[in-house]
């Protein structure tokens, strides 16, 4: 379980000495509740992401246990290094917006014919409950030939996840290499 501390201070010079120690500014809210100002050794936030099964995973600040997903990050512009991270606590029967990641499976036909797989949508923007939230949206890409995409529309919801995406917008395709 990753482990934080509550931040007593929340001005730049504090936050400049703590990135300094190590450590990540971390924001965490919720629906109708308050908001902590964490932060987290950067390392073991890096590693915990990384690891994690599902969408939301574990944290203790404070003594308190949440359940948290992540809903923003700020990078350093020209590093890469993580500055900010922005915590939303999963809230069981809480509807809410939450983005899953697109996972492609099989092999097109379209890479035979000298194409490459286009991922648009990386990750798809979705309203429910973190109950009915999947670890990954799965799309079968095997019988993509070079010119086919999957649409929005053609992805399979599970039961009450909606798409916030309009239905035209494509999540991958097959596009001809240059």
């Amino acid at each position: 379980m990753l482990e934080g501390i509550i931040r007593e201070s929340i001005g730049k010079t504090d936050a400049k000495a703590l990135r300094r120690d190590g450590y990540l500014i971390a924001n965490i809210y919720g629906k109708g509740l308050e908001n902590i100002d964490a932060a987290f050794k950067t390392n073991d936030y890096i590693r915990t992401v990384k690891a994690k099964e599902t969408i939301a995973f574990p944290v203790k600040v404070g003594g308190k246990e949440l359940n948290v997903v992540v809903q923003a990050y700020q990078s350093h512009p020209l590093t890469g290094d993580l500055l900010h991270v922005d915590l939303m606590i999963a809230q069981p029967g809480v509807v809410t917006k939450y983005m899953i990641p697109v996972n492609p499976i099989g092999d097109p036909i379209g890479l035979k014919n000298k194409g490459l797989l286009y991922v648009a949508k990386t990750r798809l923007a979705v309203k429910a409950k973190i109950e009915d939230i999947p670890a990954f949206i799965d799309i079968n890409v095997a019988d993509l030939d070079l010119g086919d995409s999957v649409l929005i529309r053609d992805v399979q919801a599970t039961e009450n996840v909606k798409f916030l995406d309009s239905e035209r917008v494509a999540v991958l395709s097959i596009i001809k290499a240059k």
